[in-house]
């Protein structure tokens, strides 16, 4: 199992070398690929060019290159400066943001804190989000400007992980505060500081984006970059081989070994911080895709009992999944943490494959004979989702539940995640490098005040995993908090809050003399895209 070096054990992941793999005969490339100009393919599109509409990696990627934030992340998701030079505790229940002077947003103006004053008032109030940012606005209490380029950020008591919060939250210029989504979409208000200016739009289709040469921070080799939306593996990997775009992300195992035996192809990689795991409905009294074996709709929800997670979760042969399915561009996980990471608890076990055993809970629990399912999931989203999801209802088929399969576009799927409309659903969370994220909006109780369980629409609730977390976010030593972090995480895993499969490596692949920065969060971005 991949693990991290001690060193960075308590920041993050450490990239891996990209590698060179060449070998066979390419196409020549479009003369552009000598040029000022960029073609990459992305998996999966964005819901949104709001920054503030979805916490979703697809909208992050496309955000960091039109936006900044006061606290940035390295490559290996570790925290450096952003927008803010530097951070300190004044006293226990405020922070001190010191600006970065100079900088212009893409229409000329100065950025000023002012800008953070709006972008404060905003994030609360976007409309109509499937999965808000508000989990990491929550301990903001209120604000004070000391001067144009210093404000300081006011808890309602000791919060040490605000600095960790703020590198999700991208700053918007002070004009778009009341900004519908709509406007962020159609371009008018993608006013932002960072890399790249906003081109074009075309929703599930590509970004058109020139660079900033008033960018504050290191230019992008691109004079202009087309980011194309091209969900399906083998379009993806054909537009790679015959030179219409330079790099893709999101490798097809299968793929991988005709194009490692391709001369001209190479690769970067690196362990993800994303956990694939599947989420469960406990809210409904009686889930809406759970019927007895007759197609009877059942009394009562089976994935209430924990005898009934947990035999899910023991018929789910891991090792073999990463194996067949992912062909070893993963491994298997028994929580939402990667192995070296912070928070990462070493005394929880991957669940062990028992059909036998998940046989035995099943009629403890009153279903000898299993009952129906539906498994909802992506099939464009992760890597090899609909084969997963696919091998998933093999399994439980073995085990008496007779599982039907609903692969969906992701954009129809984080609709019906909002709506709480499914019974079993793959999904991924990429952590931040610590465990407070997913902790948050994954695992406790959905609470819209204060911005707990952002993601948490299927119902999960356990009283000990909130006061865990709640006491951790509220604890300033770093290996104390550390540690609350993982009983909660442990309490979280025995509970069976979600059922968490593998954790996915990145893989990008590029032709020619181009090489990648391969970030740990997965994230796609032409500033990472270098000429050889």
């Amino acid at each position: 199992m991949p693990r991290l070096p001690t060193d960075l054990r308590r920041r993050s992941l450490l990239a891996l070398p990209a590698a060179a793999l060449l070998a066979g005969q390419l196409p020549a490339s479009p003369a552009r690929a000598q040029g000022q100009n960029l073609t990459l393919a992305v998996a999966a599109p964005p819901t949104s060019l709001d920054p503030h509409y979805h916490t979703l990696s697809p909208n992050n990627m496309v955000a960091e290159h039109f936006f900044d934030r006061l606290v940035g992340r390295n490559n290996a998701a570790q925290l450096e400066p952003g927008l803010a030079e530097s951070w300190k505790l004044v006293d226990d229940t405020t922070w001190e943001f010191k600006l970065r002077k100079g900088v212009k947003f893409s229409n000329g103006d100065e950025f000023t804190a002012e800008d953070v004053v709006a972008t404060l008032k905003r994030v609360p109030s976007v409309t109509n989000s499937p999965g808000p940012f508000t989990v990491y606005m929550r301990a903001v209490t209120g604000h004070e400007v000391v001067d144009p380029y210093t404000i300081r950020l006011k808890t309602a008591e000791v919060y040490p992980l605000l600095p960790q919060d703020l590198t999700q939250i991208y700053i918007i210029h002070r004009s778009m505060v009341e900004a519908p989504t709509g406007d962020f979409n159609n371009g008018k208000a993608v006013i932002g500081t960072g890399p790249f200016r906003l081109q074009s739009f075309t929703p599930d289709d590509r970004v058109v984006m020139t660079r900033n040469d008033q960018y504050w921070g290191n230019k992008p080799d691109w004079a202009t970059v087309t980011y194309r939306f091209v969900p399906n593996d083998g379009v993806r990997v054909a537009a790679l081989l015959s030179g219409d775009v330079q790099m893709i992300d999101v490798v097809p195992p299968a793929d991988t070994p005709r194009l490692k035996s391709t001369q001209g192809i190479s690769f970067s990689e690196i362990p993800s911080l994303r956990c694939i795991y599947l989420k469960l409905d406990e809210a409904h009294d009686s889930s809406p895709y759970i019927t007895d074996n007759a197609g009877k709709k059942l009394d009562k929800n089976p994935l209430r009992d924990l005898r009934v997670r947990k035999a899910l979760s023991m018929a789910i042969n891991r090792q073999a999944m990463v194996d067949r399915v992912m062909q070893g561009a993963a491994f298997p996980s028994g929580q939402m943490m990667p192995p070296g990471a912070n928070g990462h608890d070493e005394t929880i076990p991957v669940q062990k494959f028992d059909l036998e055993g998940a046989k035995k809970l099943l009629a403890e629990a009153g279903y000898p004979q299993g009952f129906k399912i539906t498994l909802l999931g992506p099939n464009n989203r992760y890597v090899n989702d609909a084969q997963i999801i696919q091998a998933v209802a093999q399994m439980w088929q073995r085990v008496g539940v007779q599982t039907a399969v609903d692969a969906v576009p992701f954009s129809v799927l984080a609709q019906r995640q909002a709506r709480n409309d499914l019974s079993v659903m793959l999904i991924g969370w990429a952590t931040s490098g610590e465990p407070s994220t997913a902790l948050k909006s994954v695992l406790m109780t959905r609470n819209n005040e204060k911005g707990f369980g952002s993601t948490n629409f299927s119902g999960y609730s356990n009283e000990e995993v909130d006061k865990l977390v709640i006491e951790g976010l509220r604890t300033a030593d770093d290996e104390k908090r550390e540690s609350i972090f993982k009983q909660a995480m442990k309490v979280a895993m025995e509970d069976v809050g979600v059922i968490p499969l593998h954790m996915q490596k990145n893989i990008w692949a590029l032709r020619g003399a181009l090489t990648y920065e391969p970030r740990a969060d997965e994230y796609t971005v032409a500033m990472n895209v270098k000429r050889g």
